[in-house]
This record gives C-alpha cells, structure tokens and sequence, in this order.
C-alpha cells in the first residue's frame, strides 16, 4: 500500500522536471487510478496467519498420527545420518555414486525436516496456525530442496549412463570436479526456482480465508487463497514443471533406457546381474519419487478428497526421504558393509569405554 503510493510520488516528482514524458491527462489518470487501488487495499483486512486443516477429519487419531510420524521422522533421520556417516569413513565410497547419495541423503534430511516439525507441534495445538512469514519460509525450503532432488536423480542417472555405457571413460567425464559442478548446479536450480516463486508468492495479496486443507505451505494451496490476480504464478509454476520437473524425469527415463540396453547386450549372465545392481537402487528410489511427485502434483482441476490429498503428500514428502536410505541400505552390498562396519566399530569402541571406565 506505501510503495504504490511512493512509486506514484516518485514518479510524479519526475514527470513534473520534465514534462514531455507524459501528457498531463495521463498523468492524473495513473495517479487516480493508484489512489484507488490504494482506498481498495486499505479497506481489506490482510491475512497474518494460516490455519491448517491437515488431520482435522480424525482428531480422536492423533495421538496415533503422532507416534506415526515421530518414528517415521526418527528413522529418516537415523537412516540418512548412518549413510552421510558410512559414506565419509569408508575410502573404499569415495567415488561418485557415493557422493551423489551422500548429497541425496543431505537433502532428504531437510527436506522432510521443513514439514515434519511444525506437523508434530500442530498435533497438540488446538489452533494448527503458521505465521504469514513462516509459510512462505517454509515454501522457499520446501520448493528448494523437492527441486534439487528432482535435478539430483537425474545427475545421478548421468552417472550410473556413464559408468555402464561409457566405462573406460568414466574417470574423465565424472571426475570429482564434474561432480561437484552436478551436486552445485542441482542445488542451484532447486534455489533459483525457490526464489522465484516465493517471490512471486509473496507479492500476492491474502485477504481472506486463511485456512489450507493441507498439513504444509505448498504454491497451488497459497495460489487459491490469494484474492489477487494469480496469472504470473501460474505461469511460472507451469515452467517450473516442465523444467524442474518433467525435464529431468525424461532425461532419467532416456538415459535408463540406454543403460537397459546396454545391459543387454553383455553375454555373460553374470555380468548383466552386476550391470544392473549398480543401478537397481537407484532405479528403484526414481521411480517412487517422481511416481509420487507426479500423482502429488499432477490432480485434476478438482482435486481429490481432503485424506487422499493429504495421503498422497505424506507418501511424497515423508514416506519417500525414509525409503531412500533403506533401499540403498538394502539392495547394495558395498553400503550394507559400510554400515556393517560403521555399527562394529561403535560397538567395540563403546565396550572399550566401558571396560576403562571399570
């Protein structure tokens, strides 16, 4: 409301030294024309606050979905520190793979850390609400770190279509300065994108409601509580899918095809078997997160119901982060020694203490 109203002044200021610019007539016609749009504003009453409706259909289940979610929470977090903690340890990680899953896990970890926290405190409210600044907080991360994983998968898909179809020159064209430039442009493009929404987000106008059927601050939720024209977000947020989301999707989807075909073509059995269990893991956590990420995103225009919405977003936001660290963990046998080790040598180190401490 002051900086329509000082954009005017300041524009008056100048247009009076010089009086070409603009004709008279069109000058007051801007200047009434923002006078109005400032009496409008001021008679709204602009949003503060947002109340979540997430969980509100079961309340007697709380308690449950508490205990639910902490564990989930607990074991993403668990899961995801043991893998960042193997990864560093062990030499024998120290390849791209590794480092990409290391960046994998880093971002799992705040990613599920920006909505997981303020759900579990908002079970034991009455009144589950978030500041106007807090939302749009949690928006920047939020969008920050989905992006960088989505352009992380693909990177990692890169990797694993080198290794398989490029393998003598896998040392040059992933070396460890190709690989930082990968992890940094990935975690580039998921702030770049950040930025660019909650920017567009924030000069929005919320005059009422402020209640989001949703247990988090998502662009489509805030898009439909905005009283202002929303046309610019929307635009950009088709962009940002066909770049941020579908783009690295389908580079994935390519570059899985070439490695499926590469594999084939080996004779042994043998070989084809370890072909693919390079790459199984990671085939595996592509197809849940953008399997989710797709069904999350891509309702029709009117949406499902409140659980299923809320279902669906738990799958993609809170499920998804926990399952990486356990596939990986589970279907990789250089990961499952690592962590071997890792657990043997806190347990040696621990009786030692106790032994000295006797």
């Amino acid at each position: 409301m002051d900086c329509c109203g000082q954009h005017c002044m300041i524009g008056t200021d100048e247009e009076e030294g010089d009086n070409t610019l603009l004709p008279q007539t069109l000058k007051s016609s801007i200047f009434i024309a923002a006078m109005k749009n400032i009496k409008e504003r001021g008679n709204q009453t602009l949003v503060t606050e947002f109340i979540f409706l997430g969980f509100s259909n079961h309340p007697e289940l709380r308690g449950l979905f508490f205990l639910i979610f902490l564990l989930i929470y607990l074991v993403t977090l668990l899961g995801n520190l043991l893998i960042l903690t193997a990864i560093r340890i062990n030499p024998a990680l120290h390849t791209p793979m590794y480092y990409f899953l290391s960046n994998l896990s880093f971002l799992d970890i705040c990613y599920t850390s920006t909505t997981v926290p303020i759900m579990l405190v908002n079970f034991f409210r009455e009144k589950k609400t978030i500041a106007y600044e807090g939302c749009l907080s949690q928006l920047f991360f939020l969008v920050t770190f989905a992006g960088s994983e989505c352009v992380l998968l693909a990177a990692m898909a890169y990797d694993r279509f080198i290794a398989i179809c490029h393998p003598l020159r896998y040392p040059v064209l992933m070396s460890k300065k190709v690989c930082a430039y990968l992890a940094a442009g990935s975690l580039l493009c998921g702030l770049v994108n950040s930025m660019t929404h909650t920017g567009l987000t924030a000069i929005l106008t919320f005059c009422g409601p402020n209640q989001i059927s949703h247990f988090l601050c998502d662009i489509p939720l805030l898009l439909k509580l905005s009283c202002s024209d929303t046309s610019v977000n929307e635009l950009a947020l088709y962009v940002a899918s066909a770049t941020i989301g579908l783009s690295p999707c389908l580079f994935t989807a390519v570059s899985y095809m070439l490695i499926i075909s590469a594999i084939l073509k080996i004779q042994s059995a043998q070989g084809r078997h370890k072909a693919f269990s390079t790459c199984a893991s990671h085939l595996t956590v592509v197809i849940i997160y953008y399997g989710t990420g797709n069904f999350n995103y891509d309702q029709p225009s009117s949406g499902y119901s409140l659980d299923v919405d809320i279902l669906v977003s738990v799958l993609f936001c809170i499920v998804t982060p926990m399952l990486n660290p356990l596939i990986y963990s589970l279907r990789n046998k250089e990961v499952k020694v690592a962590l071997r080790k890792l657990c043997e040598g806190y347990i040696l180190s621990r009786d030692s203490f106790v032994q000295i401490s006797l």
